[in-house]
């Protein structure tokens, strides 16, 4: 733990001066009327939990459209700043099912919508399983929710009938000795199936391990998981078309290629590679690329990823002027970025070589603690 305090002084030291950056005018709507497209943005609040919904034009840029109650409570983990969840995939898109699922952290629940392009609607509010729910992982049918409170749980849930059943049985424990609501360094960071859905995976920054689970036919996973030790500060990850595992490491500003085995176990692919910038703790693929948010730099980064699985930085910083960047989304030839300190979503089109253009910065109503971003 002893490299993530300077971590905390640098993120809360970026805080301070990245609340006087001004936001941008926002940009005229593009000429698309149709309402297949959206963006979704969970607001967090503590009080009473939505989502804002957004149409999403032509040009990637967005038009507010309405705001939807999770019939839940958002949450702050203690010590968070522009992190309130200090997760990736808090509010997670179901394609195939048609339904977004969210979480309610300061009522342990989670919320189940059915999607229509840019409309919701809500169908359930069930429990998570444990305390905080901060994100979810799904394979299929097959739906993971993360708890990062108390020891740390995931339970599971199959996808039928556009709805959620728990999966009886299916609760396993992290060993995390976090408190209830947990310190935003404590807290278990995301949790993803691999591209095969044969293993279940959850990064813990209270011990620097990444959790591997096997996940067996009938949606249960094995009883423990293998806890590889891998420091300082892993956070998310995405996979690549090898289904490697694409790991970034908050602590170090870094990404790493590994190799999940058959025993649980994970192996180094790739030497870690920084971006030189400050808490990178979230990451996206996009056409070819990975965008890394960079929370104590207010940037975002662009890696690629060789086919070898060497890291290669191309881009250090690809965008900036994002106080507090924090969860991503991309669709098509778009990214969109939520600014954990401005209440804001910052849009950009990927141009030739993955390159970043800013199209427009649009408000959240009631995004003081907005954390969680999804696409149509």
């Amino acid at each position: 733990m002893k490299t993530q305090i300077p971590l905390v002084g640098l993120v809360f030291g970026v805080i301070a001066a990245a609340v006087v950056v001004a936001i941008p005018a926002q940009a005229a709507g593009g000429s698309d009327d149709s309402s297949g497209r959206g963006v979704f943005v969970q607001t967090n609040d503590p009080s009473a939990n939505s989502i804002a919904a957004y149409h999403r034009n032509e040009d990637g840029s967005l038009t507010f459209a309405e705001s939807y109650s999770t019939g839940g409570r958002g949450g702050r983990e203690a010590g968070a700043g522009s992190d309130p969840l200090a997760t990736q995939g808090s509010l997670t898109l179901v394609p195939d099912a048609g339904l977004l699922l969210a979480v309610n952290a300061g009522s342990d629940t989670i919320s189940v919508f059915h999607v229509d392009g840019d409309r919701l609607e809500l169908r359930q509010v069930l429990p998570s399983g444990g305390p905080f729910p901060t994100a979810f992982a799904v394979q299929d049918n097959l739906v993971y929710v993360l708890d990062a409170g108390g020891q740390g749980f995931v339970s599971g849930y199959r996808i039928a009938g556009g709805r959620l059943h728990p999966i009886e049985g299916s609760t396993r424990t992290l060993l995390l000795g976090n408190a209830p609501v947990p310190f935003f360094l404590s807290s278990p960071a995301e949790v993803g199936f691999t591209p095969g859905g044969e293993h279940l995976i959850v990064t813990t920054k209270t011990h620097n391990t990444v959790d591997v689970f096997s996940a067996g036919p009938d949606g249960r996973l094995s009883a423990a998981p293998v806890k590889n030790a891998e420091a300082p500060v892993p956070f998310a990850f995405v996979f690549d078309h090898e289904g490697r595992l694409i790991l970034n490491f908050a602590g170090t500003s870094s990404l790493e290629t590994f190799t999940v085995n058959s025993d649980n176990t994970i192996t180094p692919v790739s030497a870690p590679v920084s971006d030189t910038q400050a808490a990178l703790c979230w990451v996206t693929a996009a056409r070819g690329y990975e965008y890394t948010s960079n929370t104590g730099s207010g940037s975002v980064s662009q890696f690629r990823i060789n086919p070898d699985g060497t890291v290669v930085l191309v881009n250090a910083v690809a965008a900036s002027g994002i106080p507090g960047a924090t969860d991503s989304a991309a669709t098509g030839r778009f990214l969109y970025v939520q600014s954990g300190l401005l209440s804001t979503v910052h849009v950009f089109s990927i141009g030739s070589g993955g390159s970043l253009t800013p199209v427009q910065v649009v408000a959240v109503p009631g995004g003081g603690s907005q954390e969680g971003i999804a696409t149509s």
